[in-house]
């Protein structure tokens, strides 16, 4: 497959978030909803031709890259081989982020089938130290996700040998009170490995105990963070990466030290140029959790009709025509500066 832009006629999103399977995850962070709540009775899963006619129809659209599910573990989901068929007969590329672990395949067989169409594999990594990491992870073995880590990058380097096409690979860590310390030594980590990139998330405390692990409830803790993600920036510029150049650390400017406006308020990334589709079908402007409950509004189903159609109707129009005046908007964690 070959990287390349449609001349579009269609309106519509440049990138699509298909919410797959939300339920399904083999290990139990309790920073995430998989995790932390109990098992769904009826586990949500997309109906793979769901996804399928999605593309379809967005055939000759800007459409250029997808998202299979932000939550769970994707590489779960039963209709993934046919989504991955599908992204490279309408020369789509894929952004996918995993747990490591490469249930059922492995690193090798998971690798070969994602890394041609990959624009980046993010690794949800939240340790340096074993401990640390298997603490927050619950249900991870570091030792093992270390040697699936260095098989899978093996790969990537193979695909890229072989094809002229070489996907990133990256750490995301969600940075907390756990985890922070280690921030400079896990970028020497991914340097020493030939990861890319880490990309550096908050916490977000929607259930009350996490709220103590937020490095933005304080001075004091906003502090911590500026120091530990200073040590990471100066870790990636000291640190050569194995392979060549050096680890890109995002998001890893300084808070301002007041928790009440930890960091100024950017454009939104989402609303207008991305789409999010629930594992129902449900449209979503984003990815906050409230706009997974219906609560930015209610925008259709993919389901019932087509994308093209449900991102030209007026409700999804003045949605994103009053994004700076919502008042989720206003305070949402994802509006990051420079993040356009």
């Amino acid at each position: 497959m070959t990287e390349a832009l449609s001349t579009h006629l269609l309106p519509g999103p440049w990138r699509l978030t298909l919410v797959t399977n939300p339920d399904d995850c083999n290990l139990s962070c309790d920073m995430c909803p998989t995790g932390a709540l109990p098992p769904a009775v009826r586990p949500r899963r997309m109906d793979p031709a769901l996804a399928l006619s999605v593309l379809e129809e967005r055939s000759g659209s800007p459409l250029r890259q997808v998202i299979p599910s932000t939550r769970g573990e994707p590489l779960l989901w039963a209709g993934m081989d046919t989504l991955l068929a599908a992204c490279e007969r309408h020369r789509l590329r894929v952004n996918l982020t995993t747990n490591g672990t490469f249930p059922g395949r492995g690193p090798e067989a998971w690798g070969q089938a994602l890394l041609p169409l990959a624009t980046d594999v993010k690794i949800s990594w939240n340790g340096a130290r074993p401990a640390t990491a298997e603490r927050i992870m619950a249900g991870l073995s570091f030792a093992a996700a270390l040697e699936a880590l260095r098989r899978f990058l093996l790969v990537r380097d193979g695909v890229a040998a072989s094809t002229g096409w070489r996907a990133t690979v990256s750490f995301q860590v969600t940075v907390q009170e756990g985890n922070v310390e280690e921030l400079p030594e896990l970028v020497r980590l991914a340097a020493l490995l030939g990861v890319d990139r880490v990309k550096l998330n908050h916490v977000q405390p929607w259930l009350p105990y996490l709220a103590a692990r937020s490095l933005r409830r304080t001075a004091a803790a906003i502090a911590r963070f500026n120091a530990a993600a200073a040590g990471a920036l100066a870790s990636a510029a000291e640190t050569p990466r194995t392979g060549g150049g050096r680890v890109l650390v995002e998001n890893g400017a300084p808070l301002a030290p007041d928790p009440a406006s930890p960091a100024p308020r950017g454009p939104c990334r989402f609303a207008g140029r991305e789409a999010f589709i629930h594992w129902d079908g449900q449209l979503s402007p984003c990815p906050h959790p409230l706009a997974s409950r219906g609560e930015l509004g209610q925008f259709g189903s993919v389901g019932h009709t087509t994308l093209g159609e449900l991102w030209a109707a007026p409700a999804f129009a003045d949605f994103v025509a009053g994004v700076p005046q919502h008042p989720v908007c206003a305070s949402c964690p994802f509006r990051r500066p420079g993040g356009a």
